[in-house]
């Protein structure tokens, strides 16, 4: 099996200027390496049979992506509007600043077959493609942002996947996420 690092997820998980937010202490090409070589401690269905998430215990000093909203952090959420790519619709987002979670215990690679890249629109040679990344204390998915779902649920014409919305998993998404912000460094 092998992997490769999309064009889609490159720049969010190594961006040109680094942010404290994003995988350190690794290349783009070193984080490859190490997907294609070391095998995953576990292998997670994702939301859709094209998608896998493989859990490797953290090699990096990479550090949490979400962190629980408490009466000592609240004031420090943020909110906007924004788009992943210039080709999509701005959705509202939250985030903290100011503060500074923990280093993550597991990078978790979230990887589309080489069907669904085909599909949508951006063929990889290889048999997956890394699409992002979850940085987590524990071996488990982070729930999918609702605003994640409902963009798949839209088509890969407006940046989604194409499958529809599943009413129980945006539920759960809900539940994470009311509880839970990401952060920027």
């Amino acid at each position: 099996m092998s992997i490769v690092l999309t064009e889609f997820a490159r720049p969010r998980l190594f961006p040109a200027e680094p942010r404290g937010n994003t995988i350190q202490d690794c290349t783009p090409e070193a984080f490859e390496r190490h997907l294609n070589a070391t095998p995953p401690l576990a292998v997670l269905d994702g939301y859709a049979p094209f998608c896998k998430l493989h859990v490797h215990r953290n090699w990096t000093s990479t550090r949490c992506m979400a962190i629980a909203i408490d009466d000592d952090n609240r004031h420090k959420l943020r909110s906007g509007y924004e788009a992943r790519t210039k080709a999509e619709l701005p959705v509202l987002v939250r985030w903290f600043e100011g503060v500074e979670p923990p280093v993550a215990q597991y990078l978790i690679p979230i990887l589309y077959s080489r069907e669904q890249m085909a599909k949508e629109g951006t063929p990889i040679d290889a048999d997956w493609g890394v699409v992002g990344c979850l940085y987590t204390m524990t071996p488990e998915e982070t729930p999918l942002a609702p605003i994640t779902i409902l963009r798949n649920a839209l088509g890969v014409e407006e940046g989604g996947s194409g499958v529809p919305i599943d009413r129980d998993a945006y539920l759960r998404s809900v539940a994470f996420w009311e509880r839970h912000a990401g952060w920027r460094g």
